[in-house]
């Protein structure tokens, strides 16, 4: 979590005093990152490239520390994800491709699914809204066409960052040969049990009295282990999952796992690919982007600023229109995202909507950005006084001028607004906090 600004802190870093009111919005100021926060962003960034911008900001040549982190930045934004989703047919496989994306088996864009093997070759499929994420649909294993010994090379190995294997029953030994040949291949991989909630809903049809949902799912992440390790497979990692029921289950397990070892550049593209099923998936989106603020207030400010009349700031628009609209789709509150949400859970779009306040979810223009940056004038000098004391190599830059304070405090208090509509629609939507 994101630490309170130095003024509203206890001497020993504590938080417990509440935040003053901006004089200038009579609400409390936007909670401000910790040095080490923005310094931990530095692990994607190089040590020649993070000295390369200390030098240009001491020297007061914004323009090139700006030049600098926009390469930065478009090298995240362009960071390609390809995850490999292979398995027996019949196992769910195209059904996960498309879930994983955000889609229904019917929706324009999904995997073909069927009782049948419908995937005959690799097939890649683009994620709706960040093309550079693809989910491929491997063909099914242990079928004549693709042996386990020769399917890796069948399937172009070399091309994808992990893989998921997925099994609706047990995992057999197609399955350990495979992940053992992916092992030596020095790639990552993660068995998906699939369908667990049709075998809850059988054995709660069964035995509705001794029905124990719990000791169902333990017993089967047990017997899908010890298959596994009678195939020579040690410690498997086994996630049990519900393509209908996606948050469900062990969803959130196999999330942190892959998002804590994928490389951070492809770990950022994974993240926001990712369905808003979750408050907590909603969280670490907000953590995310926090984290990529002065990146962008640097180079709205240092690339192609424009004086904007009526205000003493100098940026870039159009950078921030882009970055506001990111927002907006990353948290799953533009229309397409809004109507599908509510046809899933049967709820007229209007109602879901109603949830939203911040009219960034609605319209995000030019004269809608000017009107958000002349709001955070007062919380410019404040942004300026933090960087200053807490993180020199930005004090020079938000001490040169308002333009820095005033675009990063407009970015940090309009996401957090997107963020929590995002989180009062998904309750809303859910009629819970899941």
């Amino acid at each position: 979590m994101a630490a309170k600004s130095p003024e509203d802190s206890e001497p020993d870093g504590s938080c417990s005093k509440k935040p003053r009111l901006d004089p200038m919005t009579a609400q409390p100021p936007a909670v401000l990152p910790s040095r080490a926060e923005l310094i931990e962003e530095y692990d994607i960034i190089t040590e020649e490239d993070i000295e390369e911008i200390k030098d240009a900001l001491e020297g007061g040549r914004i323009a090139d520390a700006a030049s600098k982190i926009m390469e930065n930045l478009q090298a995240m934004e362009n960071a390609r994800l390809d995850i490999a989703v292979t398995g027996e047919s019949g196992s769910g496989k195209s059904s996960f491709v498309n879930a994983i994306r955000g889609l229904g088996d019917e929706d324009v864009g999904a995997a073909a699914t069927g009782v049948v093997e419908t995937t005959l070759k690799p097939t890649p499929f683009p994620h709706p809204k960040y093309p550079n994420v693809t989910v491929w649909d491997l063909p099914g294993i242990g079928t004549p066409n693709f042996r386990s010994d020769t399917y890796l090379e069948q399937v172009g190995f070399s091309h994808y960052d992990f893989f998921i294997v997925i099994a609706s029953e047990r995992f057999k030994s197609n399955h350990a040969r495979l992940a053992q040949e992916i092992q030596k291949m020095g790639k990552r991989f993660y068995f998906v049990r699939s369908k667990v909630d049709a075998d809850l809903e059988a054995t709660k049809k069964r035995r509705p009295h001794t029905y124990d949902e719990e000791g169902i799912l333990r017993h089967i992440r047990e017997n899908c282990q010890a298959c596994l390790e009678a195939e020579n497979v040690a410690s498997p990692r086994i996630f049990l999952l519900s393509n209908w029921e996606l948050s469900k289950y062990d969803f959130v397990q196999l999330e942190e796992t892959l998002e804590r070892e994928l490389p951070s550049h492809k770990r950022h593209a994974f993240l926001l690919a990712l369905p808003n099923i979750s408050l907590e998936i909603l969280r670490k989106k907000r953590e995310a982007m926090q984290k990529q603020i002065w990146k962008l207030a640097t180079v709205s400010c240092g690339v192609a600023a424009v004086p904007i009349p009526g205000l003493s700031v100098a940026c870039d628009v159009t950078i921030l229109i882009k970055s506001l609209s990111e927002y907006r789709k990353n948290f799953g509150l533009d229309n397409d995202s809004l109507e599908k949400l509510a046809e899933k859970v049967g709820k007229p779009v209007e109602e879901i909507k109603a949830a939203i306040k911040s009219p960034l979810a609605k319209e995000i223009s030019k004269d809608v950005v000017l009107k958000m940056l002349t709001k955070a004038g007062g919380g410019a000098l404040m942004v300026a006084e933090y960087f200053v004391s807490t993180v020199p190599i930005l004090g020079s830059l938000a001490a040169g001028g308002i333009s820095f304070g005033t675009t990063y405090y407009m970015l940090w208090s309009s996401l957090n607004e997107v963020a929590d509509d995002a989180h009062n629609v998904l309750i809303k939507a859910f009629e819970s906090d899941i």
